[in-house]
């Protein structure tokens, strides 16, 4: 048992940047990132002895994170009403890179929740076949829905950015 704790712990630790990159791009407030982390190492505790290894861990670790979060966000959905984010009021005159991953990371929460998922794992650096194998989507799809999502980014970026040096 003091051995399988310290295999969990130590694949959570490599793992780590991944899930709270999840839960940055689905949860806007800090508090929502933490309680959706704490979620997903529960779930994936729960579920440590069920990896066959078929896949890779990472492959397995966004499975589990990314189905988490998706049950997450339906039970709120139903029990408290979403506002959007208004991106108008960002003032980025005098921007730094910072602020503009942190207006990319804006605006890429304000897509469907399957589009995120594709956009994180392709920053992740997870080619179309592992992110079909991840979001059980053929590798086609994957690539076609890549190319409408980054054409929204890129207008919504574009929009976003030059409304906020005008004001």
């Amino acid at each position: 048992m003091e051995l399988k704790k310290q295999n969990f712990i130590q694949i959570i630790n490599e793992n780590r940047g991944t899930i709270r990159s999840l839960c940055k791009i689905y949860f806007g407030s800090n508090e929502d990132q933490k309680d959706a982390f704490q979620d997903i190492i529960l779930q994936l505790w729960k579920s440590f002895d069920t990896f066959r290894g078929e896949s890779e861990i990472s492959t397995w670790i966004y499975r589990v994170s990314l189905n988490t979060i998706l049950t997450k966000i339906k039970k709120e959905k139903k029990s408290v009403t979403v506002e959007p984010i208004d991106l108008h009021h960002l003032y980025i005159s005098n921007a730094k890179a910072d602020d503009y991953v942190e207006l990319l990371f804006i605006i890429i929460q304000s897509l469907k929740d399957i589009d995120k998922a594709i956009v994180v794992l392709y920053l992740e650096g997870y080619q179309n076949k592992e992110i079909a194998e991840i979001l059980n989507m053929s590798p086609t799809n994957v690539g076609t829905r890549f190319n409408r999502v980054k054409s929204q980014l890129k207008m919504k970026f574009n929009n976003e950015y030059h409304a906020a040096k005008q004001s």
